[in-house]
């Protein structure tokens, strides 16, 4: 197998092919061989096909005396609008920790169709650091998420049907809480009227859809490690409440039951293969800046049992992603990380000290060093919770030795190791310095991990402590009404929930625009919202969408399928 072109890749006059046709030159393992790598009989794999597999839920318990291997969380600098390549570093990574001798997996959220379709594309990384079968994994997969979406509306269709037949419950329809989901960017679907028609048609009201990865469901799947937790997280669920205030829950619907039914086979985590054959587990894919961003604790847990090192991510910016897997997955899971790497881009932190555009792929070493308080911040975030970080610097073409040579130095006093890749173009040879890095932090260095704040700490504390030490916030703004809604959720008993932020993932701040490391800024809150299933509060700030929309020229413009049946245009 040959993994890289003859000639070197890091020739400014080089171009890798498209993704997916680097995806389609390398053959696949069948199944059974890569799950073999990490000592399972095929004889648990339900086959997909030649090479995707689904795992049985009670394999975890077949393997626990095996004990668990070392936990790393890539993560990344805020990023700019077309990602700073921190899935494709999470599978360079797992594919160096191979090459160095280590038994490996890598753990990765599955792909939202909404920006696959839209302005990101896919998600199974990029180069020569991918997961395979590429089309199959952004596009329908083992139809895991379509399962969540058909049991979220499964319960939006109970409800509705409840108040068409009666309303025995005596819901109030200005109360209900409980959207409908589609994983498409669809902004049509923002605001929207339902039941209109005639009495036939169920009761008027005013309703919206949400993209599917937002919803409580994809939280709560990605949360539950059996079906009997999956059954009851999801009774749970509040879909809206009575005249009184009284809260209605999906159990008040006898609609967990049918809801788990759906996501059965859904819960079975997916096993596939990276283009150096390293087993990966892809599996759940909640957003990190409306959700809580991480792939499932089941598959997550199931990795760490079989591999001596295993490698996951957590979306867009550690201010995000990072810190929602810190406080939420850890706390919920008991996981606790050896080792957290920082993915950051020459070209990103250009961006966040002022560099246009078109100045990016020049040297400006004024622009990195304003640029450079931002990934400064970010690994201030992680020390706080008391864990070693190696930046992991994604490397273009356009970055120069001595641009590299800066930011080296530059991070010097931070504790921290700054390590070049280059397994986009090289795989996971690209990617062996930042392994070996990587195992020597981890096994050498002792870490105190800890949650940013307790459980005791009240509703409205949390937020502005994720605000202030994490955001770098002067305040934290809410009217009154809404200060009483958090007061609420006190009162009914929710109080020692974390908090999970919904918020751009373009700033520390609320506002895209303000890039780097903004200070002298407060936080507007727009929303509070229970996921009572989910065991978290979602606090939406400033103008963050739950749907998002199509760009003004979206990827689907160029995705089309050749006379070969072959899929062209998507990465």
């Amino acid at each position: 197998m040959t993994l890289a072109p003859s000639v070197p890749l890091n020739a400014p006059s080089v171009d890798l092919p498209p993704d997916i046709e680097i995806a389609r030159s390398v053959q696949p393992l069948p199944i059974g061989e890569v799950g073999a790598r990490l000592g399972i009989e095929e004889d648990y794999l339900e086959l997909y096909g030649k090479y995707k597999a689904k795992l049985p839920p009670n394999l975890n318990g077949q393997v626990s005396a095996r004990g668990t291997g070392r936990l790393v969380l890539v993560t990344a600098i805020t990023p700019t609008p077309p990602g700073e390549g921190k899935t494709t570093t999470s599978i360079g990574l797992a594919d160096g920790l191979s090459r160095i001798g280590k038994r490996t997996a890598v753990c990765l959220r599955e792909p939202s169709m909404g920006p696959c379709f839209g302005m990101k594309g896919g998600a199974a990384g990029g180069g020569y650091s991918q997961v395979v079968p590429m089309e199959d994994i952004n596009l329908h997969f083992t139809g895991d998420v379509h399962a969540i979406e058909l049991a979220h509306n499964l319960l939006a269709a109970m409800l509705d049907n409840h108040l068409h037949h009666g309303n025995a419950l005596q819901i109030d329809p200005r109360r209900i809480t409980w959207n409908r989901v589609m994983d498409m960017n669809d902004r049509a679907l923002r605001r929207i009227l339902v039941g209109l028609g005639g009495v036939g048609n169920s009761i008027p009201r005013e309703a919206s859809f949400d993209i599917t990865v937002a919803s409580e469901v994809m939280a709560i799947f990605c949360l539950s490690e059996s079906l009997s937790e999956l059954r009851d997280r999801l009774g749970r669920i509040i879909v809206g409440y009575t005249r009184d205030r009284k809260p209605i829950t999906a159990a008040d619907l006898n609609a967990q039951g049918a809801m788990t039914v759906l996501l059965k086979n859904a819960l079975r985590p997916n096993l596939v293969q990276t283009l150096e054959h390293t087993p990966a587990f892809v599996h759940g894919g909640p957003f990190a800046n409306i959700a809580h961003g991480c792939n499932s604790v089941v598959a997550t847990k199931l990795a760490m049992r079989l591999a001596d090192y295993t490698v996951t991510e957590a979306g867009f910016g550690a201010d995000l992603g990072a810190e929602k897997f810190l406080n939420i997955k850890c706390r919920k899971a008991d996981l606790r990380p050896d080792c957290v790497v920082l993915v950051a881009t020459v070209r990103a932190l250009k961006h966040h000290g002022g560099a246009g555009p078109k100045e990016l792929d020049r040297p400006d070493f004024e622009a990195l060093d304003r640029g450079l308080d931002n990934l400064k911040k970010h690994i201030e975030n992680i020390h706080r919770f008391g864990l070693p970080v190696v930046v992991a610097v994604n490397s273009f073409r356009s970055d120069t030795e001595e641009e590299i040579e800066f930011l080296q130095q530059k991070c010097s006093h931070l504790s921290v190791e700054v390590v070049p890749t280059k397994n986009w173009a090289d795989g996971g040879a690209g990617a062996e310095a930042l392994a070996h890095t990587v195992v020597d932090v981890a096994e050498n260095t002792k870490s105190d991990f800890h949650f940013l704040y307790p459980d005791t700490c009240s509703l409205w504390q949390k937020v502005k402590i994720i605000c202030r030490e994490i955001y770098g916030a002067a305040d934290v703004l809410a009217d009154k009404q809404l200060r009483n809604r958090f007061q609420a959720l006190e009162d009914a008993g929710y109080g020692d929930l974390p908090i999970c932020m919904a918020k751009t993932q373009y700033s520390f701040s609320s506002d895209p625009r303000l890039l780097g490391r903004p200070k002298n800024f407060d936080v507007p809150l727009r929303d509070v919202r229970l996921a009572a299933g989910a065991g978290f509060v979602v606090v939406l700030a400033g103008d963050i969408m739950t749907m998002p929309g199509l760009p003004k020229v979206s990827a689907a413009e160029s995705i089309d399928i050749n006379e070969h049946e072959e899929i062209v245009g998507l990465f």
